[in-house]
């Protein structure tokens, strides 16, 4: 098979799985994997796929981002374990940030009753599901709200958070990796991540092990900057590695 044929099948694969593993199209294409990476660095220099740790994505997928209520339905089971976990982490008395998205949702809804704490937050959902909460003292960040995530975003929204220190920031992602960090398409989504990172004395990333690998436009944060990452049991083993050593502690639930 010549190179081209090669690529051509790469990426063919790439669009119908949504991903490409390196050692997996070695394996089926009988090449070495170092082949592999150059086949997949052409097709990143054409510009249809994105290299991710371990493989690559389809630029196709990194431009999709997912609406609230779609996102409700992915990983949920997921979710509700990263949530239970991430409660964990809420100091008794403590203030925290929590990100708009389905995981940190997951959160809102598992504080306990008896857990008194601050909680800001710029989603319009959390602050419905927190409004009655009897333990809870809520602030919710304004601006323009996003259709798509329920987020409110821009200048008012990050004004606000100037000179704000909490205890913990929590924190969604559409993607993570650990050499381009934490990531999301929107431009507007993302300045509304960096403020709230820089807002909290401790940073935790909420997210699915789907997530993994994924680059978007965009970068919030970098993998230094996050103390903890909580996901699901399906992260690897390497990614874990790679994410520790860049600085980010990673808890599996």
């Amino acid at each position: 098979m010549y190179a081209a044929e090669r690529q051509q099948e790469i990426l063919t694969q790439a669009r119908a799985q949504g991903r490409v593993e390196v050692g997996s199209l070695a394996e089926a294409l009988g090449v070495t994997v170092e082949t592999v990476r150059r086949d997949l660095t052409a097709l990143e220099r054409l510009g249809v796929v994105r290299r991710v740790h371990g493989g690559a994505l389809p630029v196709e997928r990194l431009t999709l981002e997912p609406n609230l209520a779609a996102r409700e339905t992915q990983h949920s089971e997921e979710k509700r374990r990263i949530a239970a976990r991430a409660v964990l982490e809420i100091p008794e008395g403590g203030s925290v940030l929590l990100d708009a998205g389905t995981t940190t949702l997951a959160i809102a809804e598992q504080i306990p009753q008896d857990l008194k704490v601050t909680v800001i937050t710029n989603s319009v959902v959390i602050g419905a599901q927190l409004a009655e909460h009897a333990s809870v003292d809520l602030l919710l960040l304004g601006g323009r709200v996003r259709h798509r995530t329920g987020a409110a975003v821009g200048p008012w929204m990050q004004d606000a958070l100037a000179g704000t220190y909490v205890d913990v920031a929590f924190l969604g992602t559409n993607g993570f990796d650990p050499e381009r960090g934490l990531t999301t398409p929107d431009q507007a989504e993302a300045a509304a991540k960096r403020a709230m990172v820089a807002a909290g004395r401790r940073v935790i990333a909420v997210s699915d092990a789907s997530k993994a690998g994924h680059v978007h436009l965009h970068r919030f944060a970098a993998a230094s900057e996050v103390a903890m990452l909580i996901t699901d049991e399906d992260l690897d083993d390497d990614t874990v590695e790679d994410l520790d050593a860049a600085g980010m502690e990673v808890v599996r639930a």
